[in-house]
Parts: C-alpha cells; sequence; structure tokens
C-alpha cells in the first residue's frame, strides 16, 4: 500500500505584503535586468508601411476588378444585355488575378528601404530588394549545406 502524502499547512505561512509602489519597482527591476536590446534583423515599420501601400494600389486595385469582373458578367448576362460565354469571365477574371498576383510582388519588390520614399515606381529599387531577398536566405542554405 501506498503511504498518504500529507497536505501542507498553507494557513501558517505569513504571506509577505508588498506596498503597490514597491512591487512594481521590483517588477521594472526584473524586467530592466531579463530584457537585453537586440539588433532587429526585420523590416522597418517605414519600409513596411511604404510596401503595404504600393500592394494596395498594384495587388488591390487589379484582384478588387477581377472579383468585379465575376458581378458584372452576372448583371449583363441576367438582364439580357448581351451573351457573355463563362469561358470568357473567367478568362478575364484570371487575367485581373494575375496582374494582382504580379503587383503583390512588384509592391514589395519596389519598396525604397531608405527613410526618404524613393521614386514613384520604384523600379531603381527591385535588383537591390531582389539582392537583400536572396542574402536573407542564404544562411539557412549555407547551415543546411554544411551538416549534410
Amino acid at each position: 500500500m501506498k503511504k498518504k502524502q500529507s497536505k501542507k499547512k498553507t494557513q501558517y505561512k505569513k504571506k509577505k505584503n508588498y506596498s503597490e509602489k514597491t512591487a512594481f519597482a521590483n517588477l521594472e527591476k526584473a524586467s530592466s535586468t531579463a530584457t537585453t536590446p537586440k539588433k532587429s534583423t526585420g523590416i522597418p515599420k517605414y519600409v513596411a508601411d511604404r510596401m503595404a501601400r504600393r500592394i494596395f494600389f498594384t495587388a488591390g486595385i487589379p484582384t478588387i476588378l477581377g472579383m468585379s469582373v465575376f458581378v458584372v458578367s452576372y448583371i449583363i448576362v441576367t438582364r439580357n444585355i448581351a451573351e457573355i460565354p463563362p469561358s470568357s469571365t473567367i478568362a478575364i477574371s484570371a487575367l485581373f488575378f494575375l496582374l494582382g498576383l504580379a503587383g503583390l510582388s512588384f509592391g514589395i519588390l519596389s519598396a525604397s528601404w531608405d527613410k526618404e520614399p524613393g521614386s514613384f515606381f520604384g523600379i531603381e529599387n527591385i535588383p537591390m530588394n531582389i539582392q537583400r531577398a536572396k542574402a536573407a536566405f542564404k544562411p539557412a542554405t549555407q547551415n543546411f549545406e554544411d551538416k549534410s
């Protein structure tokens, strides 16, 4: 038979009562010593905002147009304005969706990483951003090749 384990008596232990001031002071001390500032290797906020604006215009608008093709086609066919074959509706919407996909890539790759915004289209930033993307994946592939 197993021996019964006794319950610890917590009623005799005295709880430490800290004032609010000392409790938060201790918390701030613990958090300041525990966290060490790291160098962020992510995308800076101003660059991410710039990318989001470009993506909205270069990918968002064609995607909205791709979805609206179905609505417009439905209205034209149901009101007997014209006969539109379903294959052409799908082809036109697919064209807009592909244009949106290309716009997504363009919006990401054409954003300037400088504090000041670049040119309107940002075509001059594309080769530099492609090199940055390749450099981001190099350490992972080098580690994989070294282990094998």
